[in-house]
């Protein structure tokens, strides 16, 4: 680059610095929402960055070989079975959660503003029940499992539980999502399709989801990470046994309820923070995945 370019931008960036202060000072109060915005994020990230190094200062150094052997023992306190259970508590509940949560969203977008009053009185009912469902502590979720999957339909502690209860506590977050991105996408590609010919339902799969996409998968995203993290409903469905899930029916110990069993029993605490270690790794490595794939999709 050219010093005579160089000194362009040098004198873009100084005259739009000029132009900010006077706007400030003809307005001192977008001068202090400014700051207070700045503020927040240099506090939310200071918090993340904070937790991050503690996690990784207290786990790292605690980490042995060991604990990644694949049967756990009181002497290793392996976390592989805890690992292969969080990744298949984690799919399973995608695979019942993600297609009931895109066509409700789809329904409530496409479907539900051309009805009858019924429907329309059906879908306030639905997106009331879903807002509802959002606020609900989990341990609520956990003790409605419990009685729902575990007492009534009598699948004891299991994986089949657990990631139904899962699945009913993300649905709300998979589909307020999915409805935003199916909104985001604009009137005009619906009504090119019609104009061509096509159907509604060749409509909504063609053109609609694919342009839908990349917010649909951050809605996923986002529920991914809910469940790796989630103990409290999972300790009352899916129990806390130390062995790799073999099938639906058995239970299991996803990683987040092996950090907290191991805080619990107070022996093992260094174990806990490298658990912990891990348990970080794990989610940013789905999240970095999800998003890649997404970024693919959308390239698509």
């Amino acid at each position: 680059m050219s010093k005579s370019s160089e000194e362009k931008i040098v004198g873009i960036n100084q005259q739009s610095w000029k132009q900010k202060l006077a706007s400030y000072k003809r307005h001192p109060g977008s001068f202090v929402i400014m700051l207070l915005t700045v503020l927040a994020a240099v506090i939310t990230a200071g918090v993340l960055l904070s937790l991050i190094i503690y996690i990784v200062a207290k786990g790292v150094p605690n980490i042995r070989p060991a604990m990644f052997a694949w049967k756990y023992t009181t002497e290793n306190c392996s976390m592989t079975p805890a690992i292969l259970n969080t990744l298949l508590m984690t799919l399973l509940t995608l695979i019942i959660a993600v297609p009931i949560g895109v066509f409700s969203a789809i329904y409530l977008v496409e479907y539900s503003n051309r009805g009858s009053k019924f429907q329309m009185t059906l879908v306030k009912i639905i997106r009331m029940t879903t807002e509802t469902l959002q606020g609900i502590p989990s341990i609520v979720f956990g003790l409605f499992g419990f009685l729902a999957f575990v007492v009534a339909c009598k699948f004891s502690y299991s994986l089949l539980g657990g990631a139904i209860t899962m699945a009913l506590m993300v649905l709300p977050l998979i589909m307020r999502t999915t409805e935003e991105a199916l909104l985001s996408v604009p009137d005009s590609f619906r009504e090119g399709s019609f104009g061509l010919g096509a159907g509604r339902l060749r409509t909504i799969f063609r053109i609609i989801l694919p342009n839908a996409v990349p917010g649909i998968l951050a809605g996923v995203i986002l529920a991914i990470g809910r469940i790796v993290g989630e103990t409290a409903a999972l300790m009352y469905t899916a129990g806390t046994s130390t062995d790799v899930c073999t099938g639906l029916f058995k239970p299991c110990r996803t990683l987040a309820v092996h950090m907290y069993q191991l805080l619990c029993e107070g022996k093992y605490m260094d174990a806990a923070y490298a658990t912990a270690v891990v348990l970080l790794v794990l989610v940013i490595l789905i999240n970095a995945l999800s998003s890649l794939a997404a970024k693919k999709l959308t390239k698509r």
